[in-house]
């Protein structure tokens, strides 16, 4: 397994990858967010790239926010309930791999570390 942080989303209501979703990176420094990027995810549900990987690859504290409810906004007939996912999470070894994804409906989500 390469060292990387990567993500990709799910759409679990329509059964589909979730294109187009927001996404931003944060580090967590002294308590204080710390924006590291912004990118949406691929027709795939993935982003075009690792979120981090090689030399930006780091231990420490991370926060992903999946703005989820932008994207879930056209397909239900009311406001989604969920707006934004935030996803708080511990990288304890730069020389592994990371793999968050999502798996969401405008009212419900789960998260874990895959491979």
């Amino acid at each position: 397994m390469s060292a990387k942080l990567s993500t990709h989303v799910l759409d679990t209501k329509n059964g589909k990858p979730a294109e187009g979703v927001k996404i931003e990176l944060l580090e967590i420094v002294g308590g204080e967010d710390v924006h590291i990027l912004t990118t949406h995810t691929n027709s795939d549900g993935r982003t075009d790239g690792p979120l981090l990987n090689g030399e930006s690859m780091r231990t420490g504290d991370f926060k992903l926010l999946f703005h989820i409810g932008d994207y879930f906004y056209d397909s239900v007939d009311e406001a989604p309930f969920l707006t934004i996912v935030p996803v708080q999470f511990r990288i304890d070894d730069a020389s592994s791999g990371y793999h968050v994804p999502l798996l969401a409906t405008p009212w419900s989500y789960s998260v874990y570390r895959g491979s």
